[in-house]
């Protein structure tokens, strides 16, 4: 959708190169929500570690820098300011 407006953009393949903790808690504040708010929680990894919801905010985004599909995506961050990707129009409220 992005090139379809002509936005320029760089990808980054979450699998390959994940975001350690630290970027995580900058883009949570980036985006202004909790780390539970973007806890993919029906994702098979969150099943396989029998996530209880009694796990403390630190221990959830260390989860997250170790098993990247337990965040949501896509994001995209521009100038500090940062959105989640669903529905994929919120993408281009960063570009208007």
């Amino acid at each position: 959708m992005l090139k379809e407006h002509d936005v320029a953009f760089n990808y980054r393949e979450y699998r390959d190169d994940p975001l350690d903790a630290d970027e995580i808690r900058t883009l949570l504040r980036q985006l202004g929500m909790g780390v539970r708010e973007v806890l993919r929680t029906r994702d098979r990894v969150a099943k396989e570690l029998a996530l209880t919801g009694e796990e403390t905010d630190d221990e959830l985004i260390e989860l997250m820098a170790e098993h990247p599909t337990l965040l949501q995506r896509p994001v995209g961050v521009i100038d500090g300011r940062a959105v989640l990707g669903r529905p994929p129009e919120n993408l281009l409220a960063l570009v208007s």
